[in-house]
């Protein structure tokens, strides 16, 4: 039987590859020697690949280490494997059997004197959806270590508590330097490093700025890095130094020799990486199976985590506006009045309320009115900065100043009122009042509102068409 009709003899997604094992024990490129009709239709996928003829190096179609670890694997030791990855948007499902036959084509030259050639047959299918009935038996200590670091992330309610365990597992288990998980919050383009100290977000954007990133960005570079796969287990830097140069340059800055990057996907939407450097080399396969199923666990873990958040700043957060709503500002006051919180030595209070929303409304239509409204905060956040900022009602506004003198408040009332003279539709009648000592706050919030009125009545007898309440 001819090559060509052997290979077409396989159902699935078939390939033989070739490579030759040198005299020094080094390994030549993997060639691909045959594909099935199926396989070649994937093949050209790419737009710039060439057309397929027995000897075409793989690399001139695709390139996936963990694939070609596979293969060395197979034909260099003779072993049978199986895989069951995520890679390029699909689950494949992958056998790979070393193929003693040997076959001659006129194209493909000859290996190089001394060198032996060896052969692997690749078989896959694939499908868009995990199927967890194909991933592979463990070996016991696999199978232990994965189900420590369930147990860990389920220890604590704290969910930084519980990915700081894990990490600990990881690097203990990989036999690390360093083991880091980074989540990934694609929604609000957020992330987050932490490691065996906990949350390391400064350090995080300490490496991302070295790099001239953003740690989101750094994350994007990461799944252009990865080119489709699931992960790298890398035994040097040389893949790095190729596909992200500024990357590489941190690395070696930071003592890292080798590492690992690993994907965690939930429902195949990206949601974090685990981090490994400096790891023992020689448990890499166990590395690999302990990781790919841990994966499973930390997403579901982290896009829990992520969707809680989004809840809980849906509860806390204006939509609109995106300072805190009123429920957030009660939570603000009852902290005090609780005693869960210290009254500040000092506390200015400013009750901002927006002129002229109604006839907006009224005259333009509630679209009109959200943007102005939408403007008036964007005012207040520059006047206020990082001071507690809520929208205590539709056209009302609520800055707490902790901490600061009367003449800086009122500095930043003046200066919102400054903000809002130059603009051509926002206008502000504003309350505040300056507290020291023993002081209620709640009290300090009614008696800024009184004032703010006052402010008001001031405006609408310069300006009764305005006046909404005619």
């Amino acid at each position: 039987m001819d090559l060509q009709t052997w290979i077409e003899s396989f159902t699935g997604y078939a390939g033989l590859y070739s490579f030759d094992i040198m005299e020094d024990g080094s390994f030549g490129e993997i060639l691909l020697m045959a594909v099935n009709a199926r396989n070649k239709d994937i093949l050209h996928l790419r737009p710039d690949a060439p057309e397929f003829h027995p000897g075409t190096p793989y690399r001139e179609y695709w390139m996936d280490l963990n694939f070609e670890r596979f293969v060395y694997i197979c034909g260099s030791e003779f072993k049978a494997l199986y895989s069951y990855v995520f890679a390029h948007e699909f689950w494949l499902k992958g056998f790979y059997i070393p193929v003693t036959a040997q076959w001659d084509t006129e194209s493909c030259p000859p290996p190089p004197a001394g060198a032996k050639r060896v052969y692997c047959l690749y078989i896959a299918s694939y499908s868009k959806d995990v199927e967890t009935e194909f991933m592979p038996h463990r070996s016991s200590d696999v199978s232990n270590a994965v189900m420590d670091i369930g147990i860990r992330l389920h220890e604590s309610r704290d969910f930084y508590k519980s990915m700081t365990s894990v990490a600990r597992q990881i690097r203990e288990f990989c036999g690390a330097e360093r083991c880091s998980l980074y989540t990934v919050d694609k929604g609000r383009h957020e992330c987050s490093l932490i490691n065996e100290r906990g949350l390391q977000n400064e350090f995080m954007e300490t490496l991302a700025a070295d790099m001239g990133r953003t740690p989101y960005e750094t994350a994007e570079a990461w799944e252009r890095i990865l080119d489709g796969s699931d992960c790298l287990l890398l035994e040097d830097l040389t893949v790095i130094e190729e596909r992200d140069p500024a990357w590489h340059r941190s690395l070696i800055t930071n003592g890292i020799r080798n590492m690992i990057l690993y994907s965690i996907r939930s429902n195949r939407e990206l949601v974090g990486y685990i981090w490994v450097a400096n790891y023992t080399l020689d448990r890499i396969n166990k590395i690999k199976e302990t990781l790919e199923l841990s994966t499973f666990i930390l997403g579901a873990v982290i896009e829990n985590h992520q969707l809680l958040s989004r809840l809980e700043i849906k509860s806390t957060m204006d939509e609109l506006t995106q300072v805190g709503n009123r429920n957030a500002m009660n939570d603000f006051m009852n902290a005090y009045t609780e005693g869960k919180s210290e009254l500040p030595e000092t506390m200015g209070v400013v009750f901002a309320d927006l002129n002229g929303l109604k006839r907006v409304n009224d005259r333009y239509g509630h679209e009109a009115g959200d943007k102005l409204l939408t403007r008036a905060a964007a005012l207040i956040k520059i006047a206020f900065g990082d001071d507690n900022i809520f929208r205590a009602g539709g056209d009302e506004f609520v800055i707490f100043c902790p901490g600061i003198t009367e003449a800086q408040m009122n500095e930043r009332v003046m200066q919102l009122k400054g903000l809002a003279i130059n603009t051509s539709d926002v206008s502000f009648a504003c309350g505040s009042i300056h507290c020291r000592g023993d002081y209620d706050i709640n009290a300090a919030v009614r008696e800024a509102d009184e004032r703010m009125y006052e402010d008001k009545k001031e405006y609408y007898r310069y300006h009764p068409d305005k006046d909404r309440r005619k």
